[in-house]
Parts: structure tokens; C-alpha cells; sequence
């Protein structure tokens, strides 16, 4: 399945992605997103400084207004768009 990184404080997420056989790792540096297929985050702290440096070719979903379950449905999207 794919690799995908999740911010530390995603843990349903991370449960719910690990739970449909996802890899999943915890987002703690900025190159921990390097060679993932998708990484999640908060939305929070997201371009607060208007820097746009590209760390991962994979699709960034923001988790800001979304449950588990649908943030599953994106990154699976996103998967199966990428494998297309």
C-alpha cells in the first residue's frame, strides 16, 4: 500500500489510514514527507509565511473541517489518481 505521513497530532487519522493497510509515519521534520505517496496536516500552520519550497511530489491534504473517514476518502483518491 502506500506511504503516507501524518502529522503527530492526526492520531484517528493515522489509526484509521494504518487500519486500511496504509504505512503510515508521523510527520515530525520536513523531510520525513520526502518519499511519501501522500502526507496529511493539520491546515494550522499551513504556508504561514508564504514560502512555497516543495519537499514531496506526493498531494498534501489539509485535515482542517474533516473527520477521519473522510480524510481516508482523499487520500485514497489522491492514490488512485496518482496510479492512473
Amino acid at each position: 500500500m502506500a506511504k503516507i505521513g501524518v502529522e503527530q497530532s492526526l492520531t484517528d487519522v493515522q489509526q484509521a489510514l494504518e487500519a486500511k493497510g496504509h504505512q503510515v509515519v508521523q510527520l515530525q521534520q520536513e523531510q520525513d514527507a520526502a518519499d511519501c505517496d501522500c502526507c496529511v496536516i493539520t491546515g494550522q500552520d499551513e504556508n504561514m509565511m508564504g514560502i512555497q519550497d516543495t519537499i514531496t511530489q506526493g498531494s498534501v491534504i489539509s485535515a482542517q473541517g474533516l473527520n477521519a473517514d473522510q480524510i481516508c476518502e482523499q487520500v485514497e483518491s489522491k492514490i488512485n489518481q496518482a496510479n492512473q
